[in-house]
């Protein structure tokens, strides 16, 4: 995890698992997004994906969790938000099937909290789709601790560290 020391916000949270035969696979980031860089020397010949494709991105804020999907040109009647109880899933469609995405909140999951349609919101500007959870009171008092303890560390300022001159 990542985080701004001076505001507290989670910048990046990002999994490493291990595949059935124990290898590494590629880091999984649940907020952020990773670094994309162009293509070099040789590999700009070869296929890349378009630059006007949605992107979907985690930002969560103080009191909300919060998606961003970039490059969604349609305006905000178009899209429907949809909470699937079932396999926990909230579902985002467009009327002219343009775009459909299927997610999961993973802090609701490890916290075993439903979700709940009501505390959803959407907005659309600068063709780009935001949508807001509403943090639940046991989802907050939980970051609030984990904040709590991470000031309870010491915090390294810049000219601390010890080194020995040679």
């Amino acid at each position: 995890m990542k985080g701004d020391v001076k505001t507290n916000d989670l910048l990046v949270r990002k999994w490493k698992s291990k595949n059935v035969l124990g290898r590494e696979v590629k880091w999984e980031f649940e907020i952020g997004e990773q670094f994309r860089r162009p293509a070099a020397g040789g590999e700009a010949d070869l296929l890349m994906e378009s630059s006007s494709n949605p992107i979907f991105t985690r930002k969560d804020t103080r009191q909300a969790f919060q998606w961003r999907i970039r490059n969604l040109p349609y305006p905000i009647e178009t899209y429907s938000l949809s909470v699937d109880q079932d396999t926990r899933c909230c579902i985002i469609r467009t009327s002219n099937k343009k775009y459909y995405k299927k997610f999961s909140i993973p802090d609701m999951d490890r916290a075993g909290l439903p979700l709940q349609q009501s505390d959803f919101s959407m907005a659309h500007s600068n063709n780009t789709l935001i949508i807001n959870y509403k943090k639940p009171a046991e989802i907050l008092a939980l970051e609030k601790q984990v904040i709590a303890e991470i000031q309870k560390t010491k915090e390294s300022k810049e000219g601390d560290m010890e080194c020995a001159p040679s």
